[in-house]
């Protein structure tokens, strides 16, 4: 096989006039692996992240969380300090996560069943866990 290439075994390596020449760590760059499965590692932190299930309230504890709700309401103009414990939806899987808010209410909108807190939080009533007022 050596034979084949005789002629040109033994001459120096050729070095061109127009560019200098790749240093060693910048040709092994090319020749490094690729992730073929784009998104592959995203999809699996994706798929480890932990997701909360909503807690589903039985009847007694509803009827504290509208004494409570009650109580704000007529409250409300002395902008008592509240803080409020919300389940939000994961938009990617099924969950969520708990949020508290702490604040003065800014706003009550009954026929859409939000509050809406002084840091301009918008809570769904329907996903209240808590509320505690200071």
């Amino acid at each position: 096989m050596n034979e084949k290439y005789a002629d040109i075994i033994d001459l120096p390596h050729p070095n061109s006039k127009n560019h200098i020449r790749m240093p060693r760590s910048s040709r092994a760059a090319q020749f490094a692996p690729f992730a073929a499965l784009t998104g592959h590692s995203a999809a699996i932190k994706e798929t480890a992240r932990i997701t909360e299930q909503k807690i589903e309230l039985d009847e007694s504890m509803k009827e504290l969380l509208n004494e409570k709700l009650l109580l704000l309401e007529q409250k409300f103009k002395d902008q008592p300090l509240v803080t409020i414990i919300f389940f939000v939806a994961d938009k990617n899987k099924s969950g969520g996560l708990y949020l508290s808010s702490t604040g003065f209410i800014k706003k009550f909108i009954k026929n859409q069943h939000l509050i809406i807190m002084s840091d301009n939080c918008i809570i769904p009533i329907n996903d209240i866990l808590k509320i505690k007022m200071r």
